[in-house]
């Protein structure tokens, strides 16, 4: 199971090497137009697991991948109607969320492309390109929409009707530089547009760039500028990202000696990808048996049937119901079946809310 983040950035912003960094990739940080994105994976590092693993002896151990997509191209160019600007578009489309690079480290060899460093202008210029994206999508439907509503029969004339209607609402809180994902819609319409894949309705990690003389001074930068941008579905981190990755090329313990001289307490990957779940509402649930440990990241609104649809479409149209264990309970009783005894072995039913930790074991009948 796998999380899909976009990498976007302004040019110069150091994309590329964030992308190096948690990825431990090699992908070229110079000026480049490449023929497909860069394609990375990290591993979602858990504690859990190394004590599951003890416990159930698997004989494989699944962790959660996140999959970093590299596009290498402007947001801008990617609403032109293009064959390939229209690949890259749909590739970061089906991303679960975006980080956006924001430059502030200062480098004279790679001048910036507006002339200075200034870290708010670039995060607002990135909102107004992912907004005018969207915008070019939605005046391109309501075109189409317009030219079928002289030849649609009353049914679908309703339907194109109330996407018009709603596509319009849309439009009218981009232009008034609201992003989607901050707009007051109803569940039903976000549910409508959801096919639609617009990158303002995405979580937004923005990644500030710093450099080396920037670390003792990033947990300020921090806060001021979560200040000015943090909003709902848009979170904003500090990161070295060339010391990222220069770590990243080294064994563990060398990289772990090397954070400490620098005052840092956990890899940038780890920041990266617990900031990331946070933006996406994201808890992990645990399979486990003597052959296979895995975990499988949900949003917190998932219920129990349809956690089991992550597993097999199968699971989830024979769900009979679940057998529950949270962690802590797992670990206190040191066995499923001390866990039973205790009564702390739950049944569950289809519309139970998964819980971040859960040990499940799904039963189910096709």
């Amino acid at each position: 199971m796998s999380v899909g983040i976009g990498i976007i950035g302004l040019p110069k912003s150091g994309r590329t090497t964030v992308f190096n960094a948690l990825t431990k990739g090699k992908a070229s940080t110079g000026s480049y137009t490449p023929e497909a994105p860069h394609i990375g994976i990290a591993r979602v590092a858990d504690p859990r697991l190394d004590k599951l693993i003890k416990l159930f002896k698997p004989k494989k151990t699944v962790l959660t991948e996140v999959k970093y997509i590299d596009i290498g191209a402007s947001v801008k160019s990617l609403a032109n109607e293009t064959a390939i600007s229209g690949e890259y578009l749909s590739q970061l489309s089906n991303t679960d969320a975006l980080m956006n690079v924001a430059r502030a480290f200062t480098d004279e060899s790679i001048p910036h492309t507006d002339g200075s460093i200034d870290v708010e202008r670039d995060i607002s210029a990135m909102e107004l390109e992912l907004a005018c994206s969207d915008l070019a999508i939605i005046e391109r439907r309501l075109i189409k929409i317009e030219t079928s509503l002289k030849s649609a029969k009353t049914d679908d004339m309703q339907r194109f009707q109330h996407e018009q209607k709603l596509l319009a609402k849309v439009k009218s809180g981009l232009e008034k530089d609201i992003p989607i994902r901050e707009q007051s819609l109803t569940e039903d319409e976000k549910r409508l547009i959801t096919g639609y894949q617009f990158l303002s309705a995405k979580p937004l990690l923005t990644l500030v760039n710093i450099d080396e003389e920037q670390i003792a001074e990033a947990e300020t930068l921090e806060k001021k500028l979560g200040q000015l941008f943090s909003k709902t579905g848009h979170g904003i981190i500090t990161l070295c990202g060339k010391l990222e990755m220069e770590l990243g090329q080294l064994d563990e313990a060398t990289a772990e000696e090397c954070r400490k001289e620098f005052g840092l307490t956990i890899s940038g990957l780890e920041r990266t990808i617990k900031t990331s779940y946070d933006l996406m509402g994201l808890l992990t649930f645990f399979t486990a048996s003597s052959d296979e440990l895995k975990a499988w990241p949900v949003t917190g609104d998932t219920e129990a049937v349809k956690a089991a649809g992550k597993i097999h479409t199968d699971m989830e149209r024979g769900f009979i119901r679940a057998e529950i264990i949270g962690f802590n309970d797992l670990m206190k009783t040191g066995s499923i079946a001390e866990g039973r005894k205790h009564g702390l072995l739950r049944l569950e039913g289809k519309h139970y809310m998964v819980q971040d930790g859960d040990v499940i074991n799904f039963l189910f009948n096709v």
